[in-house]
């Protein structure tokens, strides 16, 4: 089958004859980083998956079986807008770029390499899950999630083939010799190199890192660069789904936990086979902690040269905000000098990623809030917390300090005497893990995690989402 075939997309891979042979050339290196750090003992087997094959409302969402190895991974973009312009910086009346500025190569390709990086590092470090899948509704749901992180690994390598030259196609080939967790070639962000080998993390790094990307993508999605701006666009309508599975997830968990709670004598879930709230909350301490970092300093001078450019605005800078340029506006911010917080004012272009950071922790708020209401409906006086931003931090100004779940300083001693209250031990991990059995079986659930209230797009619970060779 020709590329183009294969390959559905809107750019005009088919007229294109240079772009065409550099992804012809970079295909069968993508399908074999696909066959060997892809799900692990799933490649033959038929998923119920949807496929984007265009980008109009009836065109990105196909449903039928797939053989993930088979699948159409599409390369598409947004549909433009005629006379759009910058929106924002220095120079936000200006047209957009249909092409790359020459003094905004090497930091475009940048911000371009590291988000496509986390694409395919997400896979790799869920490639063991299936073989421990609570049901085959989360089995479909996990290969979801996967084969659209190979889709957005698509689009952005076509922007580097296409817009980047030699430079590009280098990057793109870097892209499938990283490996998450690898000692010699580990993926970009530390993020993405910590271990997810139970599915309690798997819908924790989908409800708090793919949360990260929503906003990441949706930053750049307000690029002066129209191609990168339109690809982050399209990406955006699928991540939302990589979002909803983390979000639910948690929920069934907590859930099931509280349902277990209440049942059991002695008021401990893991007499019933469930996750205890607070062994959920020590996750959640983790995996928000890892993820909240990966928005940067605090105070960021590239992020003030991103958003000066035009390479990246706020969340949603057309809709929110009235006033593009950030010049003379300040952002108060607590800072962390010579062991103490003080408060500061901030030029708001250097603080620009700490008004993401902002966007996203509300987010966060708004699941746990939902978390917490499932909590109370169940009977409990239990709330789960999203920790501060400070807490166990390891890069940007708070990782020179240490501090409690609520942000305040203490003592390094104090984090290390707490630190089985607040983060997972190693035997609440061997915990978890004992409980990963798989459950194959249509419309039957693993005894840790409630069932969700419906099926993907209108099916029943208990449809045939992957149909299993004998195991």
């Amino acid at each position: 089958m020709a590329l183009t075939d294969s390959i559905p997309n809107n750019v005009d891979l088919g007229q294109d004859r240079k772009l065409l042979r550099a992804l012809e050339k970079w295909q069968p290196d993508f399908q074999r980083w696909w066959m060997e750090m892809g799900p692990e003992g799933f490649q033959q087997d038929r998923i119920w998956l949807r496929t984007a094959v265009s980008v109009e409302p009836g065109g990105w969402a196909h449903y039928d079986y797939v053989r993930m190895p088979e699948y159409r991974w599409g390369i598409f973009l947004a549909p433009g807008q005629a006379d759009r312009t910058m929106g924002f910086g220095d120079n936000p009346l200006d047209p957009v770029w249909t092409e790359v500025p020459g003094e905004l190569r090497s930091i475009l390709r940048r911000i371009i390499v590291t988000q496509a990086d986390t694409e395919p590092a997400s896979v790799e470090q869920q490639r063991l899950l299936g073989k421990t899948a609570p049901s085959l509704y989360d089995l479909r749901n996990l290969f979801q999630v996967n084969v659209e992180e190979g889709r957005h690994l698509w689009a952005m390598v076509h922007l580097l083939h296409q817009y980047f030259g030699k430079d590009g196609r280098e990057e793109a080939d870097a892209l499938l010799e990283r490996r998450s967790g690898d000692p010699d070639k580990p993926r970009i962000l530390s993020t993405f190199n910590e271990r997810t080998d139970d599915w309690m993390s798997f819908f924790m790094f989908t409800m708090f890192t793919d949360r990260d990307g929503k906003y990441q993508l949706a930053a750049l999605a307000e690029s002066g660069f129209d191609p990168l701006s339109r690809s982050t666009q399209f990406m955006l309508t699928e991540e939302a789904f990589h979002l909803f599975t983390g979000e639910t997830g948690v929920d069934r968990i907590v859930r099931r936990s509280a349902e277990a709670t209440v049942a059991d004598p002695n008021g401990d879930a893991r007499n019933r086979g469930a996750i205890d709230l607070p062994t959920v909350q020590k996750w959640i301490n983790f995996w928000f902690s890892s993820a909240v970092g990966l928005f940067g300093g605090e105070i960021s001078s590239n992020a003030a040269d991103y958003f000066a450019t035009g390479l990246k605005g706020r969340y949603k800078e057309r809709q929110k905000y009235q006033e593009h340029r950030a010049l003379d506006d300040v952002y108060p911010m607590e800072v962390f000098e010579g062991g103490t917080l003080t408060t500061r004012e901030v030029p708001l272009r250097n603080a620009i990623n700490e008004v993401l950071r902002d966007e996203y922790i509300a987010d966060c708020e708004r699941a746990c809030r939902k978390w917490n209401q499932t909590i109370a409906e169940a009977g409990l006086d239990f709330e789960l917390r999203i920790p501060h931003r400070r807490f166990n931090r390891t890069m940007g100004m708070y990782a020179e300090g240490a501090f409690d779940l609520a942000g305040n300083p203490i003592t390094r001693e104090e984090v290390e005497d707490r630190r089985a209250e607040w983060l997972p031990t190693e035997a609440d991990q061997q915990y978890v893990r004992s409980l990963m059995q798989p459950v194959y079986e249509p419309g039957v659930f693993a005894g840790w995690i409630a069932p969700p209230s419906k099926g993907v797009q209108g099916t029943s619970l208990d449809f045939e989402y992957a149909k299993l060779a004998p195991r």
